[in-house]
C-alpha cells in the first residue's frame, strides 16, 4: 500500500470531476472516506471508472447496471460497493 502525495490526491480529485452532479457527489463522498487508504491499484481502478460516460457511471453507482467485461474485477466490485453504501 502506498500513500498518495498531496499532488496525487489533487490529480485524482480533478480526474474525478464529472459532468453530472450526482456522480460528483457520490465520488467525492467516497474519496472523503477512503482517500488516505487508496493503493496504486485502487487509483488505477478508479481511473477506469472515470473513463466511463457520465450516464453509464451514474447507472452503475445507482445499481441500475452492474460491472461488465474488463471492468468486472474484484477491486472495482469492492470500490463500487463502497460508493453505493455511502
Amino acid at each position: 500500500m502506498s500513500t498518495l502525495t498531496e499532488l496525487e490526491r489533487a490529480r485524482l480529485r480533478w480526474r474525478a470531476r464529472r459532468g453530472l452532479l450526482e456522480n460528483d457527489l457520490i465520488i467525492t463522498r467516497y474519496l472523503d472516506a477512503y482517500e488516505t487508504q487508496l493503493t496504486d491499484e485502487d487509483v488505477g481502478a478508479l481511473t477506469q471508472l472515470f473513463e466511463m460516460g457520465d450516464n453509464d457511471l451514474l447507472d452503475l453507482l445507482l445499481a441500475r447496471k452492474e460491472l461488465e467485461g474488463a471492468l468486472d474485477t474484484p477491486r472495482l466490485r469492492t470500490i463500487v460497493a463502497k460508493m453505493r453504501e455511502l
